[in-house]
């Protein structure tokens, strides 16, 4: 126990460092922030929930003390609370009932990676959210400091801005800023996950991730959420988040599917180098991942594929 809570420590001392390196203004201290989840998710996936909840109330404590009671909360909001949770997502398991078809059912049903990635897709809605509320109170004084922020990057810069532009770089910056947090979570998490089953400590296999697939209440909390984008206010700021990070979820997703659908395909390896170079080169082919994602959830285009495939042979 006593080893458990100095690694809980540790973790949480290198968390809080990483989280406070910011302050330096160092160009590397933004990569230093992005990963200051990954200690906390270590611990938690590693040496349990109790062990990561130490990692994050002495982090918490510790930027309390000596930054400021604002520096806390956002560490717990940015950083521990996701953390914490998510490891524990991860770890949650069940017995898994039996198929009623004389195949043998795996001792443990763990949690779908597919709800994690609903809760991933939350918690950065949250971040951002509330990030944004740190400009203003509502949404003109929101938009208006997103604006002011811009134009003084363009001034130090040396140039000038088109009025129209601006706009619609400020329209979609709470978008950008979500799948910023939904990216960093995801990598964070699945490093975590490396690194624990590298070191033998992960007590859960390794998830097929080409099985993920997102509940079919994110379908429906997406076409809420895209529908009360044109309400207007902080409702449509928040909205807009909520539509971007549960996108980005169903492109995951999307993945998943280019995975499944390639797997009898000679030269599958090509096709899914150049989908993801496509889509870190340009950006813009993510559309068409999301979309497939999205339509996989409407139609089931992998459960159609695995029901086309031949059954397993039985064992000799």
């Amino acid at each position: 126990m006593i080893t458990t809570v100095l690694i809980a420590l540790a973790g949480g001392c290198a968390s809080a460092l990483m989280f406070a390196s910011i302050i330096s203004g160092a160009l590397i201290s933004l990569l230093l922030l992005y990963l200051a989840p990954l200690p906390l998710m270590v611990i938690a996936l590693g040496w349990g929930p109790l062990a990561a909840t130490i990692a994050s109330a002495a982090a918490t404590f510790a930027l309390a003390a000596i930054f400021g009671m604002p520096y806390g909360i956002g560490y717990v909001i940015g950083v521990a609370l996701p953390a914490w949770w998510l490891g524990h997502l991860a770890l949650l398991g069940r017995p898994a009932a039996s198929s009623g078809n004389g195949a043998a059912a795996p001792a443990i049903e763990w949690y779908p990676v597919g709800r994690i990635l609903v809760w991933i897709a939350g918690f950065a809605s949250l971040m951002a959210f509330c990030a944004l509320l740190t400009l203003g109170s509502d949404a003109q004084a929101i938009l208006a400091a997103m604006k002011q922020g811009l134009l003084r990057i363009l001034e130090i810069r040396g140039t000038a801005g088109d009025e129209k532009v601006l706009d619609a770089l400020v329209t979609i910056m709470p978008a950008c800023a979500v799948i910023g947090f939904v990216i960093t979570l995801t990598i964070n998490l699945w490093l975590a996950g490396k690194i624990t089953a590298m070191s033998g400590r992960l007590r859960r296999p390794w998830p097929d991730l080409k099985t993920a697939t997102l509940p079919k209440t994110a379908l429906a909390a997406l076409c809420v959420a895209a529908a009360c984008t044109l309400a207007g206010g902080l409702l449509s700021i928040l909205a807009e988040i909520v539509t971007a990070a549960l996108m980005l979820a169903y492109g995951f997703a999307g993945f998943a599917v280019l995975h499944t659908l390639t797997l009898a395909l000679k030269s599958r390896a090509l096709w899914l180098g150049s989908a993801y170079a496509a889509v870190v080169l340009f950006v813009w082919p993510v559309i068409g991942v999301v979309v497939l994602g999205l339509a996989d959830a409407v139609f089931g285009f992998r459960q159609r594929y695995w029901s086309r495939q031949p059954p397993p042979l039985p064992a000799p």
